[in-house]
């Protein structure tokens, strides 16, 4: 059974990618660290979509917590390959440099890097014995360009990109794309509290993202018509940078 992994699945950019890969076919494993009510609804509106689904309930930031639950899991479906990992957890916890406190920098970097690492390093196995696979790494906007006030989530993403377009040399001959997604300001949990009306004028089309416009994205690189992509990061911020 063709499966697609996508962490932090329960809201958000995350939820939107996990309806996303129901409607393409594919099993969708749903991870999740605290918000079981949340994760819970992503999973219905996936068996909705008339797709199954599972939840995956992990600290994609913790090392063992990943080896353990997530190889436990590979283990123990071998029904069940992982064709599509979407590396999409993460936190931002902003503050300007000079009063960032050494737990907002190592709690951002584990949650956005290092997170990527024990995921990828672990499905990749699979991948790699099928010959074929899809990774894409939600990373943003502040990865690209560098926004003040996030050193730490700057510097993570950044970290993201540069390791997406290293993985890709070193798997593109198996079959293997990998890629990476960066969304400006979009309508999630992240944003809520800003000034939209305002903000939006600095952007060309004049409006936040949807989650769903990031959705469709990670779809087209998840296809098989998208096999000669890898290595990019692709923007989508309607315009408020290139």
């Amino acid at each position: 059974m063709k499966t697609a992994l996508v962490t932090g699945g329960s809201r958000g950019i995350g939820r939107a990618i996990c309806l996303k890969m129901a409607e393409m076919g594919y099993h969708v494993l749903i991870n999740y660290k605290t918000n079981t009510e949340e994760a819970n609804k992503t999973l219905l509106l996936v068996e909705k979509a008339g797709m199954t689904g599972e939840l995956l309930q992990m600290d994609v930031s913790d090392k063992n917590q990943v080896r353990d639950l997530l190889g436990s899991w590979i283990e123990n479906n071998t029904e069940k390959y992982i064709e599509v990992l979407v590396n999409n957890a993460g936190i931002k916890d902003d503050s300007l440099m000079l009063y960032m406190e050494d737990a907002q920098w190592e709690n951002v970097i584990r949650n956005n890097l290092d997170s990527f690492f024990y995921v990828t390093r672990l499905v990749l196995k699979g991948m790699l014995l099928k010959k074929y696979g899809r990774i894409i790494n939600i990373v943003s906007l502040s990865g690209l360009k560098g926004l003040p006030g996030q050193t730490n989530y700057s510097a993570a993403k950044a970290g993201v990109i540069g390791a997406t377009k290293v993985l890709a040399q070193e798997v593109g001959r198996n079959g293997i794309t990998v890629n990476a997604i960066a969304p400006g300001l979009i309508k999630t949990d992240m944003t809520e509290g800003m000034d939209e009306n305002e903000i939006k004028k600095m952007i060309p089309v004049r409006r936040f993202g949807t989650a769903e416009e990031v959705a469709h994205a990670a779809g087209f690189l998840a296809s098989k018509e998208a096999g000669y992509i890898t290595a990019e990061t692709l923007s989508i911020n309607g315009g408020l940078y290139s």
